[in-house]
């Protein structure tokens, strides 16, 4: 009997070598480490040392997510991703009358190089490696983290870590954005170029499919989707005069990792095999690193389920297997109680267990992809890759990924796939134990971790100490050169960073090119 995958592709129940007829392994597979890279990015992939365990944590007060983060450096994580306060996402601060209600509940509300200074207390930014997940503000994000490494008399050569900085995908699935598409793509050209002067081993983008998924994006849709959005990025960079070589060493992708691993391990290594053709074919890179997808891999927060909330442990250990198998560079495991609450301490430390134990405790990591020749998963990934290939060919037609994202054609593909899955579940046809099936008669207890309310009165506090305390004029100085930058064709990053420097506050700089380049308003809100 043959099952579908997520995509709504064929899975039989036997695969021989007739699945991979007229299959030419040169092409699709060589070898791990070298074009198509099917098999990984490295040659030795895990057989040197695992993947970067990066665990993504922030809540309430840049004080208590320091102390978080001191927690997982000191149970051993390899690197630190921070959660920021929708607030800060939307570019607002804390006192704001946008922000009631939302200061430090979905992450860590920072709103000046004061709040960032504390938030990175005690822990040498010359050691470790940071993710930021960060879309419209993330030039902001960034700058005060240099501020702060050069406080701590680190150079900006020696700072490494990633920033989301992809507005794109907040169109298509998530909403955080700020400005319209052209000048948040031009910002992020200034990002690329900045960066490339003065941060050189920062990843400047994470083209993320992840939020995609986590709308209901099928594998096929979140590669697809997501490889188009890298397309118009690297168009965007080209585009302001920059050589694709430049820059496209420092692209990464951030994906899901779902319970279906079989599935999941064909997508990673179709994505892989995709981008490497286009920067070659279309975009004529010519270093290795620059037809390299790299990616960090989070498993599946919309899979986890708030019934019977320590089956997701489970869950977590199979999507970060599927994350292992299918090539991951980094990876975060998400908490067993997330669909209840923030994390607890010891539920994060749990969920870095459980990769701590993939990495130390199984066999995976001895060989370099252990899947490849897999008749299954060869013809999966054939599959996926054309699926992918389809919808990918489909955004061309319309223009590309901003056009396409103006017609709705995205949104509306990932609604039709999430509408599919939700009647999947409400008829059981989709199993989801302990939601459908195998329930229990009462759920136990469990006493989440809560943010104090009073977190948005002490921002506002320090924010009113700051404002009192700062050289006023310097600022409104910073912010009227960073406007005059927004009107031109300068830059905006270094005037963005005196006025940081100067103690502006998040809400202020966004304010300052919401000025010179409007607001977004969707299309489909009339």
């Amino acid at each position: 009997m043959t099952r579908e995958s997520e995509s709504g592709l064929p899975i039989e129940p036997v695969y021989g070598p007739d699945a991979l007829d007229g299959w030419n392994p040169d092409d699709k597979l060589g070898e791990p480490g070298a074009y198509p890279y099917t098999r990984g990015v490295y040659p030795s992939m895990y057989t040197g040392r695992p993947w970067t365990m990066r665990q993504y944590a922030g809540f309430g007060t840049a004080t208590e997510s320091n102390a978080r983060y001191k927690q997982l450096i000191a149970n051993g994580t390899m690197g630190l991703s921070v959660a920021f306060d929708l607030p800060t996402q939307m570019g607002h601060d804390s006192d704001a009358a946008i922000a009631s209600g939302e200061v430090g509940k979905v992450g860590v509300a920072i709103d000046s190089v004061d709040d960032m200074r504390v938030l990175f207390g005690g822990i040498p930014l010359d050691k470790v490696s940071t993710s930021m997940t960060i879309n419209a503000p993330a030039a902001l994000l960034l700058l005060m983290y240099q501020l702060v490494g050069e406080e701590q008399g680190v150079p900006a050569e020696k700072l490494t870590g990633t920033i989301q900085n992809d507005v794109l995908k907040e169109y298509i699935a998530r909403g955080t954005y700020i400005f319209p598409p052209g000048p948040s793509l031009r910002l992020i050209a200034d990002i690329f170029r900045y960066c490339r002067a003065e941060i050189p081993k920062w990843n400047t983008i994470s083209i993320s499919g992840y939020h995609m998924a986590e709308a209901g994006a099928s594998p096929a849709q979140e590669i697809a989707f997501t490889l188009a959005d890298g397309i118009e990025y690297v168009r965007t960079a080209v585009a302001a005069g920059m050589d694709v070589d430049d820059f496209a060493p420092r692209l990464s992708f951030f994906f899901v990792a779902r319970t279906t691993i079989l599935e999941e391990v064909a997508k990673f290594r179709a994505a892989r095999r995709i981008w490497a053709r286009v920067m070659k074919e279309e975009f004529g890179a010519k270093n290795p690193k620059s037809l390299m997808l790299r990616f960090h891999t989070q498993t599946a927060g919309v899979q986890l389920t708030a019934q019977q909330p320590e089956v997701n442990l489970v869950r977590v250990a199979v999507q970060g297997l599927a994350a292992v198998l299918g090539g991951t560079q980094s990876l975060h495991t998400n908490s067993f109680d997330e669909a209840i609450a923030l994390p607890t301490d010891k539920s994060a430390r749990l969920a870095l267990r459980t990769q701590q134990v993939l990495a130390y405790e199984t066999d995976v990591t001895a060989t370099v992809d252990p899947f490849a020749g897999s008749y299954v998963v060869e013809k999966m990934t054939d599959d996926v890759e054309a699926a992918a290939l389809e919808l990918m060919l489909k955004v061309e037609d319309m223009g590309g990924a901003v056009s396409a994202i103006e017609r709705g054609f995205q949104k509306n593909e990932i609604e039709r796939s999430a509408y599919r899955i939700a009647l999947e579940t409400d008829s059981a046809e989709r199993v989801v134990v302990g939601v459908n099936r195998f329930q229990l008669d009462e759920e136990e207890p469990y006493e989440p971790l809560r943010v104090d309310p009073a977190i948005e009165a002490q921002q506002a506090a320090r924010l009113a100490k700051l404002r009192a305390e700062r050289d006023q004029g310097a600022v409104d100085e910073a912010l009227g050169r960073l406007k005059k930058a927004a009107e031109g064709t300068d830059n905006v990053l270094y005037p963005m960073k005196d006025a940081l420097k100067a103690r502006a506050t998040v809400g202020e700089v966004c304010n300052a090119l919401r000025e010179v380049w409007g607001a977004y308003v969707p299309s489909d809100v009339f």
